[in-house]
């Protein structure tokens, strides 16, 4: 991919000074990182760096694991959701996250698709019509509602697998989120899983600032825009993905890409 043209843009995402602690174990040190938007920006590096914790910082889902301490700042949209006025039931409608492994619950696909805002909205906010059209939206935007219109009611546990992790992300559209954080999304899936997942993320980031989190160099390489590279807590190097491939600027990068390490 080219990376976009973003000089101007408004950054989406934003990170300063952020450590973070499990116990006395300190998994994040003064990251300080900006996101933009209209791109795929992937988080790289080897096992146990600090990828998936910094992801999961951006929605607060660590703090479910309890004993987590963390210093420092992250805004997204202009607003630090450390700020005491910030619910966490809103702030989690506005930040998706999509998982290893697809989660789909075990009812109905149109169920599913509509879990979320039946969760976050009042009883019967939406009628018939409303949800229906709901449902066929976000399963048109994953390019999955031609493959199940006509077995809405079955389960969408009886998916394939690419087809479950394409309800799951179909499952966070009708929340309208602003960020969508994937946590290693294909790595359940074959190489044509894969494929057909990357090509609807080129599509989706359009209208989604996208982070994720990917050990395959070459997933990173094909379905990216931007790179961020870390190494035992800390970003290392954050650049577009074809410079922190072909022209690392710091040494650990180039001695990772290049697969000495990780």
């Amino acid at each position: 991919m080219d990376a976009a043209n973003t000089s101007s843009a408004v950054y989406t995402v934003q990170a300063t000074g952020l450590n973070l602690w499990y116990g006395d174990f300190q998994a994040l040190r003064d990251v300080t990182i900006r996101v933009k938007p209209g791109i795929i920006t992937a988080l790289i590096g080897p096992s146990g760096c600090g990828k998936t914790t910094l992801l999961r910082c951006f929605n607060r889902i660590n703090e479910r694991y309890g004993n987590v301490t963390t210093t420092g700042e992250i805004t997204i949209l202009g607003k630090n959701i450390y700020d005491r006025d910030v619910s966490l039931s809103t702030l989690r409608k506005s930040i998706g996250m999509v998982f290893q492994r697809p989660n789909p619950l075990p009812i109905s696909i149109y169920e599913n698709i509509l879990f979320g805002v039946r969760a976050h909205t009042p009883r019967r906010a939406f009628n018939r019509r409303q949800r229906d059209e709901m449902v066929e939206a976000a399963l048109r935007n994953v390019q999955l509602w031609d493959e199940v219109k006509d077995r809405l009611r079955h389960r969408g546990t009886d998916l394939t697998l690419e087809q479950q992790q394409k309800l799951c992300i179909a499952r966070l559209l009708p929340l309208k989120p602003q960020v969508i954080l994937m946590d290693e999304p294909c790595s359940a899936l074959d190489a044509e899983g894969t494929e057909r997942i990357e090509e609807l993320l080129d599509t989706l980031c359009r209208d989604y600032t996208i982070l994720m989190v990917t050990h395959n160099m070459a997933q990173a390489r094909r379905a990216s825009h931007e790179c961020i590279f870390m190494l035992l807590g800390r970003i290392i190097e954050h650049g577009s993905t074809l410079d922190v491939f072909l022209r690392p600027q710091q040494a650990e990068t180039a001695m990772y890409v290049s697969g000495h390490y990780g």
